[in-house]
């Protein structure tokens, strides 16, 4: 694998191992983690490999960010945190697959609609692959990492994240919904938010790899 490809590779998989860890960390009063502010920038390195480098080379920095992901998850799932008197992983399992699972998927779906649209207007392809894989990427994520009928992880590793379980009024005032869901929608409307800003900084790095490439 090239060199240029290397910087790829490395944002990817700090992206996916940050994110892992961020997502279990509620703020405004639990409509949102800190996952929701970084994992997106996943979507951001995709499109700009796959607009500079191509579609191949962009799939091979997805496959390899997401086997260090994985790696460095499985790592993290080791690792043993205390905290309001229990002991538990710093990457809880369900986290971990749902991060990977979703992460591979909602990836390559980006590479291919942004490949199908790459002859449009220059903001076409990356807006639009980012929005169809932000929505693939929440819905796989959230229902693998916390839906309570998913149920083939085992009983140790429900009781990770089964605080997503508890009923709270949807987005704070509608009816009550499990907290995931109100975490998973709020993801998604973050998301869309971050397609649009990634735009800019999309444009300025595509354009200064560009003129850096040899003619």
């Amino acid at each position: 694998m090239q060199r240029n490809f290397i910087p790829g590779i490395l944002a990817m998989a700090a992206i996916v191992v940050a994110s892992n860890i961020l997502v279990q960390f509620l703020i405004l009063d639990g409509l949102l983690t800190w996952g929701a502010f970084t994992y997106p920038l996943a979507f951001l390195v995709t499109d700009i490999m796959n607009r500079v480098y191509g579609v191949g080379p962009a799939r091979k920095v997805v496959f390899a960010g997401f086997v260090t992901g994985v790696i460095c998850s499985l790592i993290g799932s080791q690792i043993m945190l205390q905290g309001d008197g229990f002991t538990y992983a710093a990457v809880p399992l369900r986290i971990a697959v749902a991060s990977g699972t979703a992460f591979l998927i909602a990836q390559l779906t980006d590479v291919t609609v942004f490949n199908a649209m790459r002859g449009g207007q220059w903001w076409r392809a990356p807006l639009v692959s980012t929005l169809v894989g932000s929505a693939l990427d929440t819905a796989l994520f959230f229902t693998i990492a916390f839906s309570a009928s998913v149920t083939f992880f085992g009983a140790d590793a429900d009781a990770a994240i089964n605080w997503a379980w508890e009923p709270v009024p949807f987005m704070l005032s509608g009816p009550e919904a499990p907290l995931w869901v109100t975490l998973a929608f709020a993801d998604w409307l973050v998301k869309l938010s971050l397609a649009l800003i990634a735009l800019i900084p999309f444009k300025v790095i595509v354009a200064r790899l560009t003129a850096a490439q040899p003619a």
